[in-house]
């Protein structure tokens, strides 16, 4: 920890004789204050730089540098690609605003239905839907923003940035084995997390399951993934690549609540809180605890106790296989007045 300004100065003042007036407002004491503070400015400064060059503190474009000394970039943001239809035929290349957002026509997709594509990169170009307005000269044609094509994804966070690093470092991928195959997987923008599983089918074989950057499954990412793989793979090797299959997880309970919060109110919690644990046990953990998740339950506010907890309509753990991640089902939760009622 680097010396404060006062400190400095109290140093600097005590390498000065006692014969000199050192009192606050003298000569020398004016004259060492202001290189004290300045002093003492650079020692923050120096702390500050040592954050920025190492990665595990590093933000930013110090955090890309520190990354690319590895051979790593950040994903950059990618654009929305959405669906259009339309009142008559349109051609490609006009333009069509919708909440602040503008859209471009790459393709025709069927009669009256085009791809367009958002200008501004990032997930914003996938929220919102409804009638368009054309910016550029048309007249007497109507169009509707609708469903997405390929979603637009946001540059990659600092965390996870540095979180791919470390993998990297601490997981050498050389010559195509598995590290390598889940390094390629998470290189492509969108992808939040990869399994691989060597000779999946035989000699020769690699599977690798893919979820986006909320863990979530989605059913573009696979062939994204494929084509980026398929320009890196060493000769010879085949590859598939596809989602992971999705294990709901039902839970009921009887909920005894303490009259802070309505019932509603804890299942909406409860479901908050149920996603997050789900998405931190992807690629990670195969089990899902039936003693956490209630004691998940009886930490969200509002909520005294609770019986009949049922996990998958069962009272132990639930398993999941290595192709399986675990998502919310259906969840019942019943208010009682005291336990043993319903």
């Amino acid at each position: 920890m680097s010396a404060t300004y006062e400190e400095i100065l109290q140093g600097m003042l005590n390498k000065v004789t006692n014969e000199v007036d050192k009192r606050e407002g003298s000569i020398i004491y004016d004259a060492l204050a202001p290189c004290a503070y300045f002093l003492a400015q650079q020692q923050f400064q120096i702390e500050h730089f040592f954050d920025l060059v190492f990665a595990d503190t590093a933000i930013g474009d110090y955090l890309d540098r520190a990354a690319a000394t590895y051979g790593l970039t950040r994903k950059e943001a990618t654009a929305a690609v959405r669906i259009m239809t339309t009142s008559t035929a349109i051609e490609n290349g006009t333009r069509w605003g919708i909440n602040g957002l503008v859209y471009n026509v790459t393709g025709k997709r069927s009669e009256n239905e085009y791809i367009v594509t958002c200008e501004t990169p990032g997930e914003t170009g996938n929220q919102y839907s409804g009638n368009m307005e054309p910016i550029s000269n048309i007249s007497n044609v109507t169009a509707t923003l609708g469903g997405i094509d390929t979603p637009g994804t946001d540059a990659e966070t600092d965390d996870a940035f540095r979180e791919r690093l470390y993998a990297k470092i601490k997981r050498p991928a050389t010559s195509g084995n598995a590290y390598h195959y889940r390094q390629w997987a998470l290189e492509v923008a969108g992808v939040g997390d990869a399994k691989v599983f060597p000779l999946d089918n035989g000699p020769g074989t690699v599977t690798v399951l893919v979820v986006d950057d909320d863990k979530n499954i989605s059913s573009s990412l696979p062939a994204t993934v494929l084509k980026h793989i398929e320009t890196v793979r060493p000769i010879g090797a085949t590859v598939t690549v596809s989602s992971p299959e999705a294990l709901p997880i039902n839970i009921s309970a009887n909920v005894v609540l303490d009259g802070s919060k309505t019932i509603s109110e804890v299942k909406s919690a409860f479901k908050e809180e149920l996603t997050s644990f789900l998405k931190e046990m992807t690629f990670i953990t195969y089990r899902v605890s039936y003693a956490k998740l209630g004691s998940l339950l009886l930490d969200i506010p509002g909520v005294e106790d609770f019986d009949n907890f049922r996990l998958n309509s069962g009272t132990g753990n639930v398993t999941i296989s290595e192709k399986q991640i675990p998502i919310i089902g259906m969840i019942t939760l019943a208010e009682v007045d005291a336990l043993g009622v319903g």
